[in-house]
């Protein structure tokens, strides 16, 4: 590699825009060419021979629920929706689409108006995306240890959500995003157990029972507590933290000595786009 060039095995030398400076003290491994709607791109992969410090568990702790009127939802009662970023494009969408119909397959114009629509779909991807990282840093922000659900997100894109789901890309936030800003802010981040958190409690931890989609509140008939059942699920996901880590968590919310915590293991590669 140059300032500016890349050498691929049989194609010889390219020119690239760089989108950063490559790391000086890693090895690069990897190239692979990635063909999207606006170009080419190339991703490096490089490699580090220095070993990555494990993750140890801070002192302040943040339940996240994924919601269904809300994007996420946090112990701390803070109700966060997402954008809707291909409601927003959606006539113009449809408006390319339909003049698709009308042009012949495989002409000119009709490969046109595909490339037009693939890029639109870019767009909002790259926006989503970018909401994503941005609500992760936010997250991150508020607390050191960070506790989601385990959930099959594949099984919710199938299931009567499943076009909220997909368009929010809540799977990609919950498995792939906020793990990775979480490692890169030096914080923790873990699954707790999904089972029944929308019919628990976080004051009394009662069982409530079953509840319809449209019922959004909780009502308690043992202590009389009534609270939003997505803020009230991350309060209980937050709770579930000593069963996935221990008490240490708990201990060291007020600050105590950790011991025999169970750590997160870190990735040793980085990419570079």
């Amino acid at each position: 590699m140059a300032e500016g060039k890349v050498k691929l095995p049989q194609l010889g030398w390219f020119k690239i825009r760089e989108s950063r400076e490559y790391p000086t003290v890693f090895e690069a491994k990897q190239a692979r060419i990635v063909r999207k709607a606006s170009g080419f791109y190339l991703m490096i992969t490089f490699q580090s021979q220095e070993q990555c410090p494990e993750s140890t568990v801070g002192k302040t702790c943040l339940g996240i629920d994924a919601g269904i009127e809300s994007f996420v939802a946090t112990s701390l009662g803070e109700l966060i929706k997402a954008p809707r970023c291909l409601l927003e494009v959606q006539r113009q969408l449809k408006l390319l689409q339909r003049r698709l119909k009308h042009k012949v397959k495989g002409s000119n114009n009709w490969l046109k108006l595909q490339g037009k629509i693939a890029r639109l779909h870019e767009s909002v991807a790259n926006t989503r995306r970018d909401w994503h990282f941005k609500l992760a840093h936010h997250l991150c922000g508020l607390a050191d240890n960070i506790f989601v659900e385990d959930i099959n997100f594949v099984s919710w894109s199938r299931g009567i959500v499943h076009k909220r789901s997909l368009e929010s890309g809540i799977g990609q936030f919950i498995n792939e995003i906020l793990p990775y800003v979480s490692w890169k802010r030096e914080g923790f981040y873990l699954k707790v157990d999904k089972n029944k958190t929308s019919q628990e409690l976080p004051n009394c931890h009662q069982a409530t029972g079953k509840k319809k989609l449209s019922q959004r509140l909780h009502n308690c008939q043992f202590c009389g507590h009534t609270e939003n059942l997505d803020s009230a699920s991350a309060k209980v996901i937050e709770y579930r933290r000593k069963i996935a880590v221990g008490q240490s968590v708990i201990q060291n919310a007020y600050g105590d000595v950790l011991t025999g915590v169970k750590q997160l293991t870190l990735f040793d590669l980085v990419n570079c786009h």
